[in-house]
């Protein structure tokens, strides 16, 4: 039984896999079509897959140089030259995307927090003059009162301990002292 979940999951994962490699492989034709430099960062996008998938599955790895072979003019006089410059286009336009994904959320950020901003003046600019410095007060207050509170209650749990202690001494000297009378209790009387 678990030998066939195994392989259930090795064809599901096999299945996934390859959809991927298919996704990548029709992005790469839209930007051989289009001419768009390939870039992993923009081809991840395209594709619907991770970074991580494309630079660890071999097949993604030999996809992606087949196309960048395909896309590359011919060899000029040095092509170590031209193997840096694309190394640094795709660094730049990498960062470029990091730059803009950074500013759209910094935007969302600055959004959000002048929402905030503005339910706090809202709320400030309801309350009626002199409000906000009763409220205080007020709170203060009643911070006193809490203190005061849980001071009492300390203490009256300090003194119902000490009662407690007390009635347990009390009846310990009772039990203590119906155990010296028992003996004149229990036996008669002498008669005259």
């Amino acid at each position: 039984m678990s030998t066939s979940r195994t392989d259930a999951a090795v064809q599901a994962r096999r299945r996934a896999t390859q959809e991927m490699l298919e996704r990548v492989q029709t992005a790469l034709t839209a930007a051989a079509r289009d001419r768009t430099p390939v870039t992993v960062a923009a081809l991840a996008r395209t594709a619907r897959v991770s970074r991580t998938f494309l630079y660890q599955n071999q097949q993604a790895r030999a996809l992606i140089e087949q196309a960048t072979r395909a896309n590359r003019p011919p060899p000029a006089v040095s092509n170590s030259g031209s193997r840096a410059q694309h190394a640094w286009k795709e660094r730049a336009l990498n960062a470029e995307d990091a730059l803009t994904q950074a500013q759209r959320e910094i935007r969302t950020q600055r959004t959000h927090i002048a929402e905030l901003l503005g339910k706090i003046r809202d709320l400030e600019h309801d309350l009626p003059e002199g409000s906000l410095q009763r409220i205080v007060t007020e709170n203060t207050t009643l911070k006193q009162n809490v203190r005061q509170l849980t001071q009492d209650s300390q203490q009256i749990q300090e003194r119902l301990t000490s009662a407690r202690q007390n009635n347990r001494f009390m009846d310990k000297r009772i039990a203590d002292l119906e155990a010296q009378l028992a003996p004149y209790l229990t036996t008669p009387t002498p008669r005259p």
